[in-house]
């Protein structure tokens, strides 16, 4: 084999790996252009997602008996200080990243129009346990807060995505090959001789 045959070898190995990382790269420039410098100093779509928060977080409070009010991107406590879900903690950050990993991942286009919105269900689900988490450390386990806050809560998001894009690898993205797909079925059974 001389270099130029090594080359095109390895090219061709790690070709697949390239082309995901070179989407990637792209779908995150293309993320960055369109969150930080678009949306975030918009603030619209940040407020509507950190105030739902805020509201599913308070029903999940009060529906374990702490009394919570929800006021704009604020849960008011009665026992305890409250939290204010600021941008860059709503989870918004994290979903752009999400959907950014299944675009660029293979699979059918089909797939990807139902994973998507079931992995932003899931990341909003987390964000709204991890709120209402906080907010309860608040009341019951104050100096738990800050450490949760710091340490737990990114990890346990960390896990989350990292959950998704392990189901979307393996099964997502895989293509699920039918029996119409190998080809002509041929049985194994003798047919009768015709006579």
């Amino acid at each position: 084999m001389n270099a130029d045959q090594k080359s095109n070898y390895k090219l061709s190995r790690h070709g697949p790996v390239l082309q995901f990382l070179a989407k990637a790269v792209a779908i995150y420039g293309a993320w960055y252009v369109l969150y930080d410098l678009w949306l975030l100093p918009d603030g619209r779509l940040d407020a509507w997602v950190s105030q739902t928060v805020v509201h599913a977080g308070q029903m999940v409070l009060s529906g374990v008996g702490i009394e919570a009010v929800a006021n704009g991107r604020s849960i008011e406590l009665a026992r305890a200080s409250g939290i204010r879900i600021v941008d860059g903690c709503n989870g918004l950050a994290t979903i752009g990243l999400f959907a950014g990993f299944v675009l660029a991942f293979p699979g059918s286009t089909r797939r990807r129009l139902l994973f998507i919105p079931f992995g932003i269900g899931v990341i909003y689900l987390a964000n709204v346990a991890r709120v209402s988490l906080l907010a309860g450390l608040q009341v019951h386990w104050p100096p738990a807060f800050e450490i949760v806050h710091n340490l737990g809560a990114p990890a346990f998001f960390h896990l989350i995505v990292f959950g998704l894009w392990v189901l979307w690898a393996n099964y997502g993205g895989a293509s699920q090959d039918s029996a119409s797909d190998s080809g002509p079925n041929v049985s194994t059974e003798s047919t009768p001789a015709v006579a």
